[in-house]
This record gives C-alpha cells, structure tokens and sequence, in this order.
C-alpha cells in the first residue's frame, strides 16, 4: 500500500478554478447563490444546448425536482433504469412513488426498449420514464421517446454520468422534457458536489430556481406558500464549476482515448468484452466497463482484487441491479427477453470498472493492462 495510488476516477483541477474561486472570495460572495452560479447556469445551457439551467446541490436534487414538476405522487408508478446507481430512483420514493425497473439491453447496457414496452403491458399510465445513460453511453433514445410520446409520457434523461455524450449530434440531457447532470467528484467534470436542472422550457428552470431556494414567496416578510428545499448550489462550488467547464472537452478527450487502449489492449482476448458504444452516439466514456465470459475462469473479483494487491489501483462492480436492492424489494421491474433471464444481472455478474481516471500516466495504464492480462 506504499505504491502511488491509481484511481478509478478522480477529480484532475487545473487553475481556472481557483481564480473563479478566489473572485467569490475576493468580493465577498460566499453566500448560496451568486454571480458564479448564474454564470454556470448560462455557461452549460450555452454547452449543452439545453434552453435553461438551475444549479442545484446534486444530481439527485436535480431528479427529485423533475419528479415535483411532474407532481409525482403517493401511488404513482415511475419507470426507471435497472443498471444504475440509487440516486437515480430514491427521488421516486421521497414523493412515495413506486418505482418499476427497466432492464437493460446487451447492445448499450441501457434502458431496453424491449422490456419498457413489457411495462406498459402492465402499467399503461406511468407518471414518468427516467432513462440513464450508463457510464457515459447514450441509450437508444429514438426507440425510448417512440414508446413514450405513443403513450404520452414525460421523458427525464438522468445523464449524470453522460455530461458531453452526444446522440445523433443531440447532448445527453436534451432529449426529454427535463435533463439532469451530476458534479459528483468522480464525474467528467465536479464542483465537488453538485448538480444542474436542465429544459428546454424556461418556467421549468425557474420553478425549480424557486422550490430549490425554500420555495419563498415574492413577498418582503418571509412567505412561503409550497414547501420547498435547500437545493441551490453555492457561489463558490459554481466557480469550480466553471473552470472545469473549460477543460471537458480536453477530459473527453483522454477519457476516450483511456477506453480505446483497453479495447486495442484486450481485443486478442476473446473472454474480454469491453462496454458496448452506441453507434449512433458519441460517449464522454467517462468509465470503461468490462465484462469476462463466465466461462472463463476469471472473475470480476478476482481483477478487482489482483489490481489492488500488485498495483495499489482502484476498480468497481458493475453497479448491481436495482431490483436486486433490499430496499426496492417490494418493487416490479421488467426483463429484456420476457423470460425471466436479466440482461443487467448478467452484466453485474460478469462485469467491472476498469481504472479510467485521466491522469494515469503511460506506464500506469501499461501496468493496469499487462495485470489483467496476465489473469488470462
């Protein structure tokens, strides 16, 4: 544990943002909100061609006030991607909702359209769809808003993790009628924990602005008709924002060419399978995935494990399955084929997250691939 430690993806600064930092500092605009969050706001809806902006404390603040617009209630069903992380379906249950898991396909490892198409079978009138692109890669989109403008349901692109991931030429994040991105720390860019409210519709940006800010009424005693939340980012988080904003394009850039040196690496191997692009999209490839044949004598743990032990590096499972939580136990979710077999259980099963931070140097990323290969 002496050894330098590699990681599976870390914030990587440069400057820019401690001047913008230093300028909160410097005029005194610590406070909640200020002229770096407006900036920020202005700045990713000029990025990202979504309309409006409203920065927020987090990505799941962000689905959570999508899921208030759309008056998600007690009862209501709300589909939602089954290869995720949490955060994208515990705003469902903050509004008492019930959500329904989508599997995914095995062309993108997202949202398949095969099972939502299942769902309504069951569930004709969900109140919202939250689609995930997974690790960076856009899901089918074209077929996912097909199914559900036929049945007139509201689209929330939870693009978290897909920030500068492009389908068609379209953003990630611009396609439903409300698009969220996450700041975590360990996201393509951070403002060391944060995240954006994005629509095309800017009362929606603007009703957000107001629940998120304790939904205060325009009033000059303190009023408060609706209850509202402690969302809003702050000034100085919103200034690293924006420098780091500045470098995305560069920190795609070596993401990708991070994913392109496994794929070359392994390609040889036929028990390796790198995580499937979408070629009719441009992924940040903010994590390169890998899942073994199950065949193959080699595990997940057993990469995970010898990454550790010989390179001091970090990796990660594949996130398991929603519906396989302890805490959405009681909840229905859909399969890919209809015949029970799970597509995002496999990918679980077989699946892991190989080190994809930007600053691994040559020989890291030399010693990172002859490691794994030497398991083989």
């Amino acid at each position: 544990m002496d050894k330098k430690r590699i990681y599976l993806s870390s914030p990587t600064m440069h400057g820019e943002e401690q001047a913008f930092v230093q300028e909160a500092f410097d005029t005194n605009w610590v406070a909640p909100l200020g002229p770096n969050v407006n900036a920020f706001e202005k700045e990713m809806a000029e990025y990202t061609g979504c309309g409006h902006a409203a920065a927020l404390s987090s990505g799941t603040a962000a689905i959570h006030m999508a899921l208030r617009l759309l008056d998600v209630k007690r009862g209501d069903v709300v589909f939602v991607s089954d290869l995720t992380f949490s955060a994208s379906c515990n705003p469902i249950v903050y509004e008492n909702g019930a959500p329904v898991f989508i599997d995914a396909e095995p062309d993108t490892w997202n949202m398949s359209p095969e099972a939502l198409k299942r769902a309504y079978e069951k569930y004709p009138n969900p109140k919202a769809v939250i689609c995930v692109h997974l690790y960076g890669t856009p899901a089918k989109l074209d077929e996912i808003m097909e199914i559900c403008a036929a049945h007139g349901t509201p689209l929330v692109e939870d693009a978290a993790e897909s920030l500068g991931s492009t389908y068609r030429g379209k953003h990630t994040g611009t396609f439903g009628k409300y698009g969220i991105y996450s700041f975590n720390g360990n996201k393509i860019i951070t403002t060391s924990g944060g995240g954006m409210f994005v629509s095309a519709e800017e009362a929606a940006a603007r009703k957000v602005t107001f629940l998120a800010t304790q939904a205060r009424d325009p009033a000059r005693h303190y009023q408060h008709s609706e209850i509202g939340y402690n969302y809003r980012m702050s000034n100085v988080t919103a200034g690293i924002g924006r420098g780091q904003l500045l470098h995305l394009e560069e920190h795609k850039a070596k993401k990708r060419e991070i994913y392109r040196r496994y794929c070359e690496a392994f390609a040889d191997i036929p028990a390796i399978q790198m995580n499937p692009m979408n070629p009719d999209g441009e992924a940040n490839n903010w994590l390169s995935g890998m899942a073994i044949a199950a065949d193959s004598g080699v595990t997940p743990d057993m990469v995970m494990d010898v990454l550790e032990r010989e390179l001091n590096a970090e990796s990660r499972p594949i996130w398991k399955p929603m519906h396989l939580q302890p805490v959405f136990a009681e909840y229905d979710a859909f399969s890919h084929y209809g015949d029970g077999r799970s597509v995002c259980e496999d990918i679980f099963a077989r699946g892991l997250c190989l080190p994809s931070d930007i600053k691994n140097t040559e020989e890291e990323m030399e010693a990172i691939i002859r490691t794994v290969k030497g398991l083989f």
